[in-house]
C-alpha cells in the first residue's frame, strides 16, 4: 500500500493491486472504491465550517458523516472535520484528480 497524504488526524492510503483506497481514520480504516471517494470528497468538501461557530446552526459543533452506503458512520468535532477536509483536498491533488488552487494570471 502506498500512503497519498497523511494529515494531522488521518490518512489516505492506495492498494494499486487491489483498486481501493483506504481511509485510516484512526479508530478505523475504511475500505473504498474511486467511486465511494469521491462521494467523500463531495461530502466533506460541502460541510459547512461556518455553520460549526454559529450556536444556531450547530449547536453543538459536531457533524455526523456516513461512508459507504451508510456502512461507516463518524461523528466529527470542528478540527477533525477542518483535517479531513485538507487531507480531500491534498489527497486528489496526489491522486492528479484535482487541481491545486493557485492564482492564475490573465
Amino acid at each position: 500500500m502506498v500512503e497519498i497524504y497523511r494529515s494531522k488526524y488521518y490518512s489516505l492510503h492506495q492498494a494499486a493491486n487491489e483498486r481501493a483506497f483506504y481511509l485510516d481514520l484512526g479508530q478505523k480504516t475504511v475500505r473504498m472504491s474511486l467511486c465511494q471517494l469521491l462521494s467523500l470528497r463531495h461530502k466533506v468538501l460541502s460541510i459547512s465550517i461556518e455553520a460549526h461557530f454559529d450556536g444556531d446552526l450547530n449547536k453543538h459543533g459536531f457533524e455526523v458523516l456516513l461512508l459507504c452506503n451508510k456502512e461507516h458512520l463518524f461523528i466529527l468535532n470542528t478540527m477533525e472535520v477542518i483535517d479531513l477536509k485538507n487531507l480531500v483536498e491534498h489527497g486528489f491533488v496526489a491522486l492528479g484528480l484535482s487541481v491545486a488552487t493557485e492564482a492564475v494570471e490573465v
